[in-house]
């Protein structure tokens, strides 16, 4: 079983930033993958950050260049959202991946002004 608890989640106004950070009840170099996903009002949750076996790191494409993941600590990962545009306004879920099993934390809200 894998716990996550997530913060750092408001509203910031466009252009602004914000960085999350994701708590982990395991050493996050043990697990298969960490990550962070949203999930905006009417659409489906999708991938917007993940550290990868042998710490490869993936983003989606609409974050490339303003949003940073990583590691804190051992137990701790975090995203730094810059240049932050109305479109990215979602709930953000942290999600870990261990023996093939998925856990997510309860999630964080950011919210983007215009």
């Amino acid at each position: 079983q894998v716990h996550l608890v997530e913060s750092g989640g408001g509203l910031v106004q466009a252009g602004g930033s914000l960085r999350l950070s994701c708590v982990t009840s395991v050493r996050t170099f043990s697990l298969a993958a960490i990550g962070w996903y949203r999930e905006a009002p009417g659409k489906q949750r999708e991938l917007v950050a993940v550290i990868g076996s042998l710490s490869a790191i993936n983003y989606a494409d609409s974050v490339k260049g303003r949003f940073t993941i990583s590691r804190e600590n051992s137990w701790k990962v975090a995203l730094q959202m810059n240049s932050l545009k109305p479109e990215d306004t979602a709930v953000y879920y942290c999600n870990a991946r261990d023996r093939g099993m998925d856990y997510w934390g309860k999630g964080t809200l950011v919210t983007v002004s215009s």
